[in-house]
């Protein structure tokens, strides 16, 4: 039996994946919405490929439940945010659901933490509540590596580093994630896995902080920054990425910062890209400044952000730049612009509307904080609108960062 603790949205389809590959699984949550609705047959969060991949989990009997189950393997797959003023990780829901598996597990059982940490955190955090519990168990690490809209095609596809303290338990779990997973499996130990995780984010990050920092250099001075980049990338040994509105999502905006509260003085660069990411929402209100200067815009009722996930084509909006943008707005006292996201059926801001064409009638300027397939498929209902293309993803005679 494998108990999966955390249904979010990296413990749901490591669950069903698991559970669809043959595993004895059981899911538990503490959140009861979620585990009514997954009783019921209802995702609750959507992603390509999950309404299958639930259906043959289903088939092999996956289990949802409130109780901690007895099992040979736990993953713990819960948040791991981090604190805004120290910048060190919050391990207290990693250590929470550390705690209530130690209550039920069987001796020799092994518990993995697929949670995003910082280097060190299972020494210090995680294993200590072993020692103090006196229960014999393994402890492993093995970091999810998957993002929304690919999760499923991520899972089987991704290699996986799995950090372990013995060799037999690294083959014991290698075994169980290969019932899955297609990519190599890298077995290493729990500091090195830790580390690695936190480095591929911090490197993702820092790469999108030079794209951005291009972008203002290039906007100071009347350049085209994507025209510099595209013929700069024309050299065998350069990649330069697009500059966008800001980073979210809850590794790539968030795991620089456990580097940089963990080694003060040290991680200087990363510090460095941390803030130039964060500052993209402010400069994107900048340049809405000047659009509607330059155009004799008075009204900022009739100006609308289109996109409030974090990324195109998903529901998620954890650490969205959107959501940065009117939080930046709000605290200059300054009133909400009017929203809108396909992907996003309830209410989560305050000035939020749910069509499309509504939303198109009720503003001269648009923003395009998500590249959503929406807008690049119907941009002509909107091509006599004055709009700001933050991810240029449109093709036609828009402003741009």
């Amino acid at each position: 039996m494998i108990g999966v603790v955390g249904l979010g949205y990296i413990g749901l389809p490591t669950a069903l994946m698991l559970a669809a590959s043959g595993n004895e699984v059981a899911g538990t949550d503490k959140n009861g919405e979620i585990l009514k609705s997954l009783n019921n047959r209802q995702l609750t969060f959507q992603e390509e490929g999950m309404t299958e991949l639930f259906g043959r989990a289903a088939d092999n009997g996956i289990l949802f439940t409130s109780e901690m189950p007895v099992a040979d393997v736990y993953i713990i797959s819960v948040p791991t945010p981090y604190d805004k003023g120290s910048k060190k990780v919050d391990m207290s829901y990693v250590s929470a659901a550390f705690e209530d598996v130690l209550e039920v597990c069987p001796k020799d059982s092994i518990i993995v933490i697929e949670s995003t940490v910082s280097p060190g955190s299972i020494d210090k955090v995680i294993r200590p509540l072993a020692d103090k519990s006196e229960k014999e168990v393994k402890i492993a690490h093995a970091p999810e590596r998957i993002i929304p809209g690919s999760m499923i095609c991520e899972l089987e596809h991704n290699s996986r580093t799995i950090g372990t303290d013995d060799a037999e338990t690294g083959h014991a779990l290698k075994e169980i994630y290969g019932s899955f997973c297609k990519g190599e499996i890298i077995l290493t130990d729990i500091r090195s896995a830790e580390m690695s995780k936190v480095v591929e984010n911090t490197f993702r990050d820092i790469n999108i902080a030079f794209a951005n920092e291009l972008a203002k250099i290039c906007r100071s001075d009347g350049m085209d920054v994507y025209e510099i980049i595209r013929i700069a990338n024309n050299h065998p040994r350069v990649n330069i990425l697009s500059p966008g509105p800001g980073v979210g999502g809850h590794c790539i905006s968030v795991d620089p910062w456990f580097l940089v509260g963990d080694y003060p003085g040290l991680a200087n660069i990363i510090l460095a890209a941390r803030k130039i990411n964060d500052s993209m929402p402010e400069f994107v209100l900048g340049r809405i400044y000047e659009i509607m200067q330059e155009n004799h815009m008075t009204d900022i009722s009739r100006v609308g952000l289109y996109g409030l996930t974090y990324k195109e084509d998903v529901d998620d909006v954890r650490e969205s730049p959107s959501l940065q943008l009117l939080e930046c707005m709000k605290r200059h006292l300054a009133p909400p612009l009017l929203c809108y996201d396909p992907y996003i059926k309830t209410q989560i801001v305050d000035k939020q509307v749910f069509e499309f064409e509504k939303f198109a009638e009720s503003v001269d300027l648009i923003v395009i904080m998500v590249g959503h397939k929406e807008i690049v498929d119907h941009f002509a209902y909107v091509r006599n609108k004055v709009v700001l293309d933050t991810r240029k993803c449109v093709d036609a005679k828009v402003y741009y960062l």
